[in-house]
């Protein structure tokens, strides 16, 4: 990797090809864009399993990883890593099945907590049998880390799933391995630091580089909005610090979530924050303005891997310190597909 100076900065930086351990590409048309803006930066990407239907048996996740692969464009090298939507129903049987299919994770969603989320888990407790048979079979849990009670703050949830969700969970499934989905609070980065092996956390580059105020500045921003919601500054700075800390804990997990502009821009707007079409340029600049360049390459690349047990990627992506700007739309199916920081600079470009 280019090695910084501290005093001239470094005008490129290139660093093993990393992967995205949390992502949303959706289904049907809208695969045909999102897709090729993932498999242009990343060797692999966990695929998120929110569909309509869920995608909750391992044929069903086949099914869709040829429906993903069908959209990478020709010669690029790029896997779909598949995961099921965790159900109160899913039957323990199901992990062997899936486990010899190549699903690699399931997904934890609290009923209620984000999109597509309806059919989530209601009660923990209704899924240990399911839960022994991952901790068994050495497969992850991702979590999206949230209390859905309506009684909590909206910005108290993360912090509040920790204390009555997720450290019961951790003492009941002492070797399950659980990932920390996009996590958001200073109290989420101390948890991980501190829970063990077994527990890491995916860090999305928005909640590195913004916090809450992002969604009000100059009037409502829907484009900001996401699930967990951006958080105070403080909250941010935990993050950023956790990132770049070398901590083989925290990796790249981006939450890209494409939804169609009239959607987002709705008055009940739909929670997401587009960024696969430029998300290492956004990492780098979370970086940079940290004086942390040296560490990126770990946190895209190397600890993902060693987390799930798979091997490095052997190709090699190069940031240039260039300007650019976005596009203010891309097509999505019928619709449109606004990206975050649409039709602004950017300082960092992926060379092609």
């Amino acid at each position: 990797m280019t090695a910084q100076s501290p005093s001239i900065a470094p005008q490129t930086l290139t660093i093993t090809r990393p992967d995205d351990w949390h992502l949303h590409v959706r289904d049907g048309e809208a695969l045909l864009t999102v897709v090729p803006h993932t498999a242009a930066q990343f060797g692999r990407a966990i695929i998120m399993p929110n569909l309509r239907p869920p995608v909750t048996t391992a044929q069903q996740a086949l099914e869709y990883k040829q429906r993903i692969l069908a959209a990478v464009p020709e010669g690029v090298d790029f896997q779909p890593l598949m995961t099921l939507y965790l159900t109160d129903n899913l039957p323990p049987g199901e992990i062997a099945r899936a486990k010899e299919a190549g699903v690699v994770a399931l997904k934890l969603y609290p009923a209620g907590a984000t999109t597509n989320s309806d059919a989530g888990v209601t009660d923990l407790r209704k899924t240990y049998a399911t839960l022994e048979a991952m901790q068994k079979a050495g497969m992850p849990l991702l979590v999206h880390g949230e209390v859905t009670s309506p009684d909590i703050d909206l910005f108290d949830r993360e912090a509040v799933f920790i204390e009555q969700q997720l450290m019961p969970l951790r003492r009941d499934f002492p070797e399950l391995k659980i990932v920390f989905e996009h996590i958001t609070t200073r109290e989420a980065a101390q948890y991980v630091n501190e829970a063990g092996r077994f527990t890491a956390a995916t860090v999305t580059a928005h909640h590195l580089l913004y916090n809450r105020n992002a969604i009000f500045l100059g009037g409502i921003r829907p484009h900001y909005y996401c699930l967990p919601v951006l958080k105070r500054e403080e909250h941010r700075l935990a993050l950023v610090q956790a990132a770049t800390s070398g901590s083989d804990r925290f990796f790249l997990g981006t939450d890209s979530a494409p939804h169609a502009a009239h959607l987002k821009e709705h008055a009940t707007g739909c929670a997401g924050c587009y960024t696969a079409h430029a998300a290492m340029e956004l990492y780098a600049e979370a970086f940079d303005a940290a004086g942390a360049l040296d560490q990126l390459e770990g946190f895209a690349s190397f600890h993902g891997p060693a987390f799930y047990g798979l091997p490095r990627n052997g190709g090699r992506l190069t940031l240039v310190r260039e300007s650019w700007t976005p596009p203010a739309s891309f097509a999505f199916g019928e619709a449109e597909l606004k990206p975050l920081r649409a039709g602004e600079a950017l300082a960092w470009r992926v060379q092609t």
